[in-house]
């Protein structure tokens, strides 16, 4: 199977590590969505990423439709069998992923318009919905057992990526969750190389 991937995204980090902790293997391509390769347009129409080529011909695109078609590829192990605890790993990934898609607004924001037309109160919006969520996830972060779920790979990658674009702005509140970050390296030592990073 191939992913198309960034080693900046959020979305990516979050597959590519749940692929890791089920030992899926993957041929990892690199892509430029602003760039618009064949690869990834022909095979999801969005031109975005993550995309899961899979050998037998299907484009699986969405970071979540991705991990739960590895949940069932591979014995449904990435997520709880019990419905109340798979609710809870579901909810908390779709508010993680929320979150990211918050911050790569900001970052478009800024990215895309020239200083003169960024419109900040766009970016102070978004910022808030970040911030409502960081507060809640510091009260209520999910524990870490023996097994870890789609939630999990969601947080670390959220974190991940606040860590790489946001730097400076968010830890001096939320210490709870870089205590988290550590311990969910401790559990899955490949986090250092697979998180957001330039």
């Amino acid at each position: 199977m191939k992913l198309l991937f960034s080693s900046t995204s959020p979305f990516s980090s979050k597959v590519r590590m749940a692929a890791r902790y089920l030992d899926i293997e993957l041929m990892e391509v690199r892509v430029d969505t602003n760039a618009g390769p064949a690869i990834l347009v022909d095979n999801n129409p969005l031109g975005k990423i993550p995309t899961l080529l899979t050998d037998d011909g299907i484009s699986i695109f969405d970071s979540r439709s991705i991990t739960h078609y590895f949940h069932r590829m591979k014995g449904k192990k990435l997520y709880p069998s019990k419905e109340a605890k798979r609710t809870e790993a579901e909810v908390l990934e779709a508010l993680c992923d929320g979150a990211c898609e918050c911050l790569l607004s900001i970052v478009y924001e800024r990215r895309l318009r020239s200083e003169e037309k960024v419109f900040q109160p766009w970016i102070d919006r978004q910022w808030m919905k970040v911030s409502r969520t960081l507060n809640h996830l510091s009260v209520d972060y999910p524990k870490i057992g023996k097994k870890l779920h789609g939630g999990h790979f969601a947080l670390a990658a959220l974190i991940g990526y606040l860590q790489l674009r946001f730097e400076g702005q968010w830890e001096e509140h939320h210490g709870e969750l870089l205590g988290w970050a550590r311990a969910f390296e401790k559990a899955f030592p490949d986090y250092a190389e697979l998180k957001p990073q330039a």
